[in-house]
């Protein structure tokens, strides 16, 4: 399902002249630097392409031939054609050990005798042959160490030649184009038989378009984060062959299938618009066909991720989604799938986190539902909704996403998609980084208030709904004694102006743990404090106590985790309402 997902994706794409993506046989490569030569074959200079965008630089996409993969003792054999890395292309190793300055040699000699390896016609292009003639004056030795001083600086950096006073490279040369789309053509020509590994000829029906080609036996690998793994990679092993069958063609996949959802995989991971990075797990996701009412593919990334130079982005694709919603606006087409994928680096493969399809309006309806029940009193100046970077990171030591739990991100994602309670663990965690710091704030009282909800909505459990700002009807004990809580730190604070540490400091935990032994010596400090208060505030905030007080009939000796959570959020709750009245006075 996956891969024929990601099939359509790109058959969709390759059929739009705009969308960029790669036709088969190509692929689009970041190239740092270019070899200027002239027809002739003299080099010239060495051009940097890479262009600064205020964090690093960015080296310039090029279309060239698809890289070939390469592994083992033997890898130094191949090479790519009219593109590859330092090594190949200028025969200069990474270091001045005599084992690489082998290695470099030994791939030089690969990439010139692909090139020379090549049919007259193409050979006698005025580009091939300005290449060959730059390997055959040996050109290369003429580039100076310090030419390459930023080139060397760059693992694995590749090169690629462009003739003089041509702004494109070489590989736009119509007769290259021609000749490399004439080998995909040959390759996919299932009467044409016979490869130099002995098993391009098997033919079988593919599992994704169902039709009989070439099987391809090695998937091309993928860059995810800083690795570069396979979607599909199956072992050649006797415990896996079945039927004689060995290695993929036990689920046979055409060469054409495979360069396509590898191309569209590769695509949407590198898009700024359909990829967003959630700790370690790379979220993918598009649609089956576009949708001119309601663009889901072009606001789900701001729906879960924030954006430092725009805030406003994220707020406006809520209220976008809202909008929607209410207006109707939804398409309701069955046949249009919303796909979303997770996939995180593992060992030498990409591990699947998630896969969750479904329709647009549905994908729509549960996103609106985890921004209502994200939704809590805060201040003027907070932002309405709370992104996924706020709700993560405010579970984690110091607020840094690296600390936080590396399945959790993954896990409240698909409790988003899904609409299933959030996981018990971002509970847990918002819990015990509250008592660990004594802090209750926007991002953590909302957490806790979903995550409640959320569970009590699912399992039928008839528990009250925790509401978005103090609720005075709720007689839950832990809800009530974190008010209560509240009441007695505002009335320490009232009576000790300029207080460098409140009751929260010392008694947060215990109180919100194990209230009995904390509360009767609490209630005594605060009869100490009103005395300090004026009198007709002094009442006030006795009232408020005995409104409280009322449902409490005794101090429990301890709260579980649900009810320390409710405490928390009583405890906000109550704060936020003393903020709020004191802006209305001041009004």
């Amino acid at each position: 399902m996956i891969l024929q997902a990601l099939y359509e994706y790109y058959q969709r794409k390759a059929a739009d002249p705009e969308s960029g993506i790669a036709p088969e046989g190509w692929e689009w490569k970041p190239i740092p630097f270019v070899v200027i030569i002239d027809l002739n074959g003299k080099y010239l200079r060495l051009n940097d392409t890479r262009e600064n965008d205020g964090k690093k630089k960015i080296p310039k996409r090029y279309l060239v031939p698809r890289g070939i993969g390469r592994s083992g003792k033997d890898a130094c054999e191949v090479a790519n054609l009219f593109w590859d890395h330092y090594g190949y292309v200028l025969g200069v190793p990474k270091d001045d050990t005599a084992k690489n300055k082998e290695m470099a040699q030994k791939q030089l000699s690969s990439f010139s005798r692909r090139l020379k390896a090549l049919p007259e016609e193409v050979r006698k292009l005025s580009t091939v042959a300005a290449v060959l003639r730059f390997y055959e004056m040996e050109e290369y030795r003429k580039i100076s160490s310090q030419e390459l001083q930023d080139c060397l600086k760059i693992a694995g950096c590749n090169l690629t030649f462009c003739l003089d006073g041509y702004k494109g490279a070489l590989t736009e040369d119509t007769g290259i184009k021609d000749y490399v789309n004439s080998l995909v053509n040959s390759v996919n020509n299932i009467e044409n038989e016979g490869d130099d590994d002995g098993f391009a000829e098997y033919k079988a029906i593919c599992l994704i378009t169902g039709q009989k080609g070439r099987i391809q036996r090695k998937h091309a690998r993928t860059p995810i984060n800083k690795d570069t793994k396979s979607l599909v990679a199956i072992q050649k092993n006797s415990g896996y062959d079945s039927y004689g069958k060995q290695q993929a063609f036990n689920c046979p996949i055409s060469l054409s299938a495979e360069f396509a959802y590898t191309t569209a995989l590769n695509t949407l991971l590198k898009s700024g618009g359909n990829r967003i990075q959630i700790s370690d797990t790379s979220v993918v996701f598009w649609a089956q066909k576009e949708v001119k009412s309601f663009d889901l593919e072009t606001d789900f990334v701001w729906l879960f991720k924030s954006d430092k130079d725009n805030p406003e982005r994220g707020i406006e694709a809520v209220k976008g989604l809202y909008k929607a919603v209410d207006s109707g606006r939804l398409p309701l087409d069955e046949d249009n799938r919303f796909y979303v994928l997770g996939l995180a680096p593992n060992a030498a493969r990409i591990s699947i986190r998630f896969w969750k399809t479904g329709t647009i309006s549905d994908f729509a309806m549960r996103i609106k539902q985890h921004f209502e029940d994200f939704k809590i009193v805060h201040g003027p100046k907070d932002n309405e909704y709370l992104s996924l970077y706020q709700i993560l990171s405010a579970t984690a030591l110091e607020y840094k996403m690296d600390n936080v739990p590396p399945n959790l991100a993954a896990d409240v994602v698909v409790s988003v998609l899904d609409g299933t309670p959030y996981p018990r663990t971002l509970l847990q965690q918002c819990v015990r980084r509250i008592r660990a710091e004594q802090h209750v704030n926007r991002s953590r009282a909302a957490i806790l208030k979903a995550c409640i909800n959320r569970f009590n909505r699912f399992y039928n459990k008839g528990e009250k709904e925790v509401l978005v700002g103090l609720d005075r009807t709720n007689t839950n004990t832990g809800y009530r004694i974190g008010r209560l809580f509240a009441v007695l730190e505002k009335i320490q604070e009232e009576s000790s102006p300029g207080i460098n540490a409140t009751i929260r400091d010392r008694f947060y935990g215990a109180a919100s743990s194990t209230p009995v032994t904390v509360f009767p010596q609490l209630l005594k400090l605060k009869n100490h404090h009103l005395a300090k208060l004026h009198p007709g505030r002094k009442v006030n905030l006795e009232k408020e106590i005995q409104e409280i007080f009322e449902p409490i009939k005794i101090f429990p000796s301890h709260l579980t985790l649900d009810q320390q959570s409710l405490f928390a959020v009583g405890y906000y709750h109550q704060r936020q309402d003393f903020f709020t009245k004191k802006d209305v006075e001041n009004k």
